[in-house]
């Protein structure tokens, strides 16, 4: 076939200077067909780019596109006649068109460049901050980090304050002064002024002065006595309300330690320099003194002990609890606990103890330990539920060395209901100095008076001493925009990380399409199989993609195994095994989580589904009557206030409506929730801060 030629200009006109053609290849739009009229995105675009110029390239050309001149008048422009790269400009057409067929190609290139730009922009953030939790992770290895980051901010301090004198800033007298009191506040000052190196020197005087100016406390030096702790031992909401209690405190310059049962299924991974020591100590229980060996490491700053009996078998099982001899167990802990503090030489300001597990070091230590070097130290209990007291048999306390005949009394642990038996848990409300009961949805009256429990006449005479506290979400491990779990973090201004985990997460559970809307749900022990069916059923009519893990339990198993033979098809995924990474991944990829009741008390499903930009919506609602008794009175229950103004009346299949109609409402609402604040890092550290303050001995 001939090539066809394109003529430009008219032979009678004077001949034009020759023009000059240059061919240029541009790369490939990106999108294809669609970015314009002319371009497909099967072969580059070939354009050919012409200029004005006083001497010409001379050539006959080639079939590929090069122009040919043939006279002084004429240019032709020789194309295959059967390719798709440039656009078949008719005999009529002119040199403009070919003009503006480059600059539109040329603006298109720019816009290209531009979005190339702001996409590696974006990359080397990411990638920048990936190096900086690296080079932590490292630090972390190294097995310094905490203290080496202090230790340089507290160096960079004093020489900044050098440089305050030779600039003039300050006198030296003041920076004398200054240099003092910083020493003397050492582990106070590396916790407030951690990060200095950005600030100048005015703005740290500044901060400095008002720092030093006000009445500064003593650090406190606490040990938690207790049964679990994230991500060592965890069962319940104790593991993580301690792992999170204990690095906000230390955080703020204090010295904490966990004392904890050396289990057979500890997590080893969780401690950092796990160690055995070389001695091992004497505890007494059963009328016997037992030898006992020690280990120690740290997780997240936080020292740990680990104790574990030479020959007794207590904790070399399976599971944490659930065992008929569990108070022969954790009271056996609890005096070890205790001797361990005595004999090591600790003289701490706070034993922290928690539920009826450790509940019996309350009167152990007054009865037997106060006056072993002890005098000082004060007692707090933490109650996550009132309903487990732990009832035994009085002869049974003398095998941890109490006389059951002093302690089988109306005032102290004799149960008010089954007198003949004594309450734990009574025994630590009893003789605690402070007690701080665990709610995010009660108030302290509903607490002391609620009708489930037989301990209404113990909390009322105690009283002055209890406190109520709301549960918080641990910031460093439930937060999305530093979750180290996540494909993509976000946070509630940066919202798009939320759909690359959804996508991760429909690709984990192979499920196909990325429309629908995914309904997670993570069950635990208190999940009605019957409610938790009939959710499935309307999400799966309403052509929504359903996931559904097992938290903890048998029983929790057995329920899904149960479900998982009656609903089949592939928008439903069963996951039999709970696996943390996973969890992270569904409340990050989830739009809406599926949460047993929002009468639970520590509200952290729904929490956690708020933080992560979900929907929660309950499966059991309230009746009116208990609607009636919410706590609404009470200041600490704000979240839960929210939680229940806002999510409260939603059913599942509302939900799934107004996320359909009305999309827009329900984004603004996500970043809403996600914008609240949740950590401890709020009321729920000054509650516990005032509660240590208040007991210390001064």
């Amino acid at each position: 076939m001939e090539t066809p030629r394109l003529a430009v200009g008219a032979a009678s006109r004077p001949p034009p200077p020759t023009p000059r053609f240059r061919r240029r290849r541009f790369p490939r739009p990106r999108g294809g067909v669609h970015c314009f009229p002319f371009a497909r995105a099967a072969r580059p675009v070939l354009l050919t780019r012409c200029s004005s110029s006083s001497s010409s390239r001379e050539g006959n050309g080639d079939s590929r596109g090069k122009p040919r001149r043939e006279s002084s008048s004429t240019v032709r422009l020789d194309v295959d006649a059967d390719s798709d790269q440039v656009p078949s400009l008719a005999d009529e057409g002119d040199v403009g068109e070919l003009f503006r067929l480059a600059q539109r190609n040329i603006l298109y290139i720019n816009k290209q460049r531009l979005m190339a730009m702001e996409e590696l922009k974006k990359l080397q953030d990411e990638n920048n901050l990936l190096l900086e939790e690296i080079q932590v992770l490292e630090t972390e290895m190294q097995g310094i980090p905490l203290e080496a980051a202090q230790s340089l901010s507290f160096s960079e301090l004093l020489l900044r304050i050098d440089t305050m004198v030779i600039s003039g800033m300050i006198s030296m007298a003041e920076a004398s002064d200054l240099r003092e009191k910083v020493v003397t506040n050492r582990s106070i000052i590396q916790s407030a002024f951690s990060d200095i190196h950005h600030k100048p020197n005015t703005e740290l005087l500044s901060e400095l002065r008002l720092f030093l100016r006000k009445p500064i406390e003593k650090p406190l030096h606490i040990v938690h006595i207790c049964s679990e702790m994230y991500p060592i031992a965890s069962y319940g909401s104790l593991s993580t309300y301690v792992a999170s209690l204990s690095c906000e405190i230390q955080k703020k310059g204090n010295l904490v330690e966990v004392i904890l049962p050396k289990y057979t299924s500890i997590n080893v991974d969780g401690i950092h320099g796990l160690r055995r020591a070389e001695a091992e100590y004497e505890s007494y229980f059963g009328g016997v003194w037992h030898k006992n060996k020690i280990w120690t490491g740290t997780s997240s700053g936080v020292g740990l002990v680990l104790i574990e009996p030479s020959l007794l078998s207590y904790f070399s099982r399976d599971m944490l609890h659930g065992y008929p001899d569990d108070f022969e167990r954790f009271s056996y802990f609890s005096r070890a606990s205790l001797d361990y503090i005595v004999k090591s030489g600790k003289r701490p300001d706070i034993i922290h103890i928690h539920n009826w597990e450790t509940a019996i070091v309350a009167p152990l230590f007054w009865d037997i330990f106060a006056h072993q070097g002890l005098g000082n130290t004060r007692i707090l209990l933490t109650c996550q539920d009132l309903n487990s007291e732990c009832l035994e048999e009085p002869n049974i306390l003398e095998m941890c060395g109490l006389d059951p005949n002093k302690l089988h009394r109306p005032d102290r642990l004799q149960d008010t209901n089954k007198t003949h038996l004594v309450n734990i848990l009574k025994g630590g409300i009893v003789y605690s100095n402070k007690v701080i009961l665990m709610s995010s949805t009660d108030s302290k009256d509903s607490l002391i008076h609620g009708s489930r429990h037989g301990l209404q006449s113990t909390l009322t005479t105690h009283k002055e001493k209890i406190s109520v506290a709301s549960y918080g979400l641990d910031g460093e491990l439930w937060d999305p925009s530093k979750d180290i779990f996540l494909p993509r973090r976000y946070s509630a201004n940066d919202i798009e990380g939320k759909s690359i985990c959804r996508q991760a997460l429909r690709r984990r559970l192979r499920f196909n399409g990325d429309s629908s809307i995914i309904v997670g749900c993570i069950c635990d022990d208190n999940s009605d199989i019957h409610s938790l069916k009939e959710a499935v059923h309307v999400a799966l009519r309403r052509n929504s993609q359903v996931i559904i893990m097992e938290k903890l339990g048998s029983v929790v198993n057995s329920t899904l195994q149960a479900l998982k033979g009656e609903i089949l098809g592939d928008k439903i995924a069963f996951v039999e095994a709970y696996d943390e990474s996973l969890a992270h991944l569904i409340y990050a990829g989830s739009d809406i989580i599926l949460c047993s009741s929002f009468e639970d008390p520590s509200l952290q499903t729904a929490m956690k589904a708020i933080k992560y930009g979900s929907v929660p919506v309950q499966l059991n609602f309230p009746s009116d009557e208990s609607r009636e008794l919410e706590g609404h009175d009470c200041p600490n229950t704000a979240m839960s206030q929210y939680i229940i103004s806002t999510y409260g009346d939603l059913s599942l299949s509302q939900t799934l409506d107004d996320f359909n109609n009305d999309p827009s409402h329900w984004d603004r609402q996500i970043k809403d929730g996600m914008a609240r604040g949740s950590s401890w890092d709020m009321k729920c550290y000054n509650l516990h801060w005032d509660a240590y303050s208040s007991i210390r001995k001064l």
